[in-house]
């Protein structure tokens, strides 16, 4: 099957939103000031969000037959 560059990107996004998930909650349990909480907080947010996204548009590609599963594999 073919491998299409926007599936490659949809799981990048999704390992990137893992990443952001990771951080977020690493730095709101290791903050010091609200500050700090404000900004873990909103990476947070938007990691799930992001997330959410990405994971819905990978499951569209996959009712239309083009994902993968070797995507993630050779990826990183």
């Amino acid at each position: 099957m073919l491998k299409k560059k926007c599936d490659k990107n949809i799981a990048r996004t999704i390992e990137l939103a893992q990443k952001m998930i990771e951080l977020a909650q690493t730095g709101y349990e290791q903050q010091e000031d609200p500050g700090c909480g404000v900004l873990y907080g909103i990476l947070l947010d938007s990691g799930y969000r992001l997330l959410d996204l990405a994971q819905k548009e990978k499951h569209a590609h996959m009712q239309k037959g083009w994902w993968d599963d070797t995507i993630n594999k050779e990826m990183f």
